[in-house]
């Protein structure tokens, strides 16, 4: 079952989801796992979430987690988590102890092994799997998600919870959460703008023949949600 939530905008999409999520945070007991990505459109998220929301979400609830991440240092313009703290946690008050990033400055397999051993000292599971409670993902023009690309969708099916991928293009190293640890989320929720996106959301969401070559395609939570919050765009292509 998938809920569609279409708006206007790209930051009307934001503040569907930032009121959303701040449901979500007031209606749970103790803490609250929530796995980021990156992109332009948590971008926009994290500046209307520290904006509107700096002094009314539970942030002490919060541990913050990273579905994928560039091998790159924090400090870099390309990295996931210098994104994260730039547009939310800068402006925030939020504990470094509630933060887990993935450390991109090191090898992919150390910095794999690093985030698997934190995950499994502080994320309950379910099923022999991290349980996150809600993990926020993109959707490439390719189809990727995290960072599970067509020509590694073996991760969707892999047996650990974090591995080493490579962009197809440029080469460059990643560290992804994989498939199984994806679809074992309480809620996994898409957040998709811009007409480029188009396509692949309608052949997605119609559940297209040609939809089984593109990783977010199989992104089908066990016994959670699933979620798409769309702009208009995006969603142009879904009947």
């Amino acid at each position: 079952m998938i809920e569609l939530k279409i708006s206007e905008t790209p930051e009307e999409v934001a503040e569907s989801f930032a009121r959303d999520l701040f449901q979500m945070i007031n209606q749970t007991n103790g803490h609250f796992h929530l796995v980021l990505s990156g992109g332009s459109t948590p971008r926009l998220l994290f500046d209307h979430l520290s904006h509107d929301y700096a002094s009314r979400m539970p942030w002490e609830k919060i541990h913050f987690w990273w579905g994928d991440e560039r091998c790159v240092p924090p400090s870099d313009p390309e990295s996931n988590y210098r994104m994260t703290y730039d547009h939310l946690f800068s402006r925030i008050d939020v504990k470094p102890d509630q933060i887990h990033r993935i450390k991109g400055e090191l090898t992919p397999e150390e910095a794999c092994r690093l985030y698997v051993d934190e995950i499994g000292d502080l994320i309950p599971e379910h099923g022999h799997l991290p349980l996150f409670d809600l993990i926020i993902l993109g959707i490439g023009d390719d189809g990727h998600t995290a960072s599970i690309f067509p020509d590694q969708i073996d991760l969707l099916v892999s047996k650990e919870t974090c591995a080493t991928a490579t962009h197809p293009l440029s080469g460059q190293k990643r560290v992804t959460l994989t498939g199984p640890v994806l679809n074992n989320a309480r809620q996994v929720s898409f957040l998709v703008t811009g007409k480029s996106k188009a396509l692949r959301i309608a052949q997605i969401i119609h559940q297209e023949n040609s939809a089984v070559h593109l990783p977010a395609s199989h992104i089908q939570p066990g016994s959670g949600r699933l979620s798409f919050y769309l702009d208009r765009e995006a969603a142009s292509g879904i009947k």
